[in-house]
């Protein structure tokens, strides 16, 4: 057998046996929801015919040609009783795209379709995509939301970093065939992690925002924002209100954003959400949840404290370490909760929980006391409360 013939039999085995594994449950979570042992995508998800050039005569080695660094930030959304992500996977030459991966149960058996999405650009291209929210509109298209990145035209000379963020839309039927819209119009310089809410509001398209004013800086701006659009074809936002707003010394006081659309529930939209806060080991990036009013959602209702999800053990380490981001969440008619999360910038992972124990958590979840002194009278509280019944 030639070395191209041995390292092909071996390479596709290790993928099926991946794709195939089963995902275990982890016991004794929190209460409110479960992680799960494996990463349901990771960079050796990628199909071996996007990577590896399968004629012997130009690959006779069998060496990687195209590689990938990493799947991550997903998209995610059921039909038909399947379950998509629409993943960010970045090659190792850094840019991403994006491509869909389905599972028949949530949780394991991941595959992605043999070719990845084909986005249309704009009449000014992208340099970079990524983090896309999927979002089943009431007017009867599946949006992808992501952000478009471009170099920022006045950067001085030999600044090869810095950036323009907009916020990028494309639609589809069927996540096959992509029609590509204007980029929304705000008036901020920069906008990461705009969704689009699900719903009609005022008989307009609603969008969560994150104003921000520079790329990587909130400056004096930041917060989840939200405003709408009478179009969504041509998506100009007048006049953006902040709903969730930054904090000092919580998990948000750097910067938050919205994470996937809410779901609705029949007592409000359920939201999750990421937070940044600034550490002596760089930026920190959790998970937190709020719920906000079922006729105004931009009028929050209830604010747990603390996060909802925080990076642990190897979920800690990666291309950008100590980060935990959702941009996809799936909930099923009978109410189960998938809620799609990566770590590190490097691989994707799955928590599942329900609606009625999100719900539990957000309503009965005391908020942030906000100092110290407060936030131990909350505690003994809680203390005194459980000593009486005991």
């Amino acid at each position: 057998m030639s070395i191209f013939e041995e390292r092909k039999k071996l390479l596709t085995e290790r993928y099926e046996n991946l794709i195939q594994r089963k995902n275990e449950r982890i016991p004794y979570g929190n209460g409110v929801y479960e992680r799960y042992k494996y990463p349901v995508l990771t960079a050796e998800h990628a199909p071996l015919i996007w990577k590896y050039d399968f004629n012997p005569e130009t690959n006779p080695y069998f060496s990687e040609r195209l590689g990938v660094n990493g799947v991550f930030n997903p998209g995610a959304i059921q039909l038909n009783g399947k379950f998509y992500l629409v993943a960010r996977v970045e090659g190792v030459d850094r840019k991403s795209f994006f491509a869909v991966a389905e599972s028949d149960n949530g949780v394991d058996g991941f595959r992605f379709w043999d070719r990845p999405v084909v986005l249309p650009e704009t009449d000014e291209p992208d340099t970079n995509v990524y983090d896309m929210r999927l979002v089943q509109h009431e007017d009867g298209w599946i949006y992808g939301l992501f952000c478009t990145e471009r170099k920022d035209p006045d950067a001085p000379r030999g600044d090869l970093s810095s950036a323009i963020a907009q916020c990028g839309i494309a639609r589809t039927k069927d996540l096959v065939t992509w029609e590509r819209l204007a980029d929304l119009k705000t008036g901020s310089p920069q906008q990461r992690n705009v969704v689009l809410h699900p719903e009609f509001v005022e008989g307009k398209y609603a969008f969560y925002t994150r104003p921000q004013d520079g790329f990587i800086d909130t400056g004096s701006g930041g917060g989840i924002g939200w405003g709408l659009s009478e179009s969504i074809e041509n998506a100009v936002i007048d006049k953006e209100i902040i709903i969730d707003e930054r904090y000092y010394h919580t998990i948000k006081e750097v910067k938050n954003g919205q994470g996937p659309a809410p779901i609705k529930t029949d007592r409000g939209w359920l939201h999750i959400a990421h937070g940044v806060r600034n550490t002596a080991a760089g930026l920190r990036y959790v998970l937190y949840a709020f719920l906000s009013d079922l006729e105004k959602p931009y009028e929050v209702t209830h604010r747990p404290g603390g996060h909802l999800i925080a990076p642990e053990g190897e979920e800690r380490v990666g291309d950008v370490s100590n980060v935990v981001f959702c941009n996809g969440v799936i909930a099923t008619d009978r109410g189960e909760v998938f809620i799609y999360y990566a770590s590190s910038d490097t691989r994707i992972h799955v928590a599942t929980t329900t609606v009625d124990r999100l719900l539990d958590y957000v309503m009965n979840t005391p908020e942030d006391a906000m100092r110290s002194y407060a936030c131990v009278e909350q505690r003994i509280a809680l203390i005194d409360r459980n000593l009486s019944l005991v």
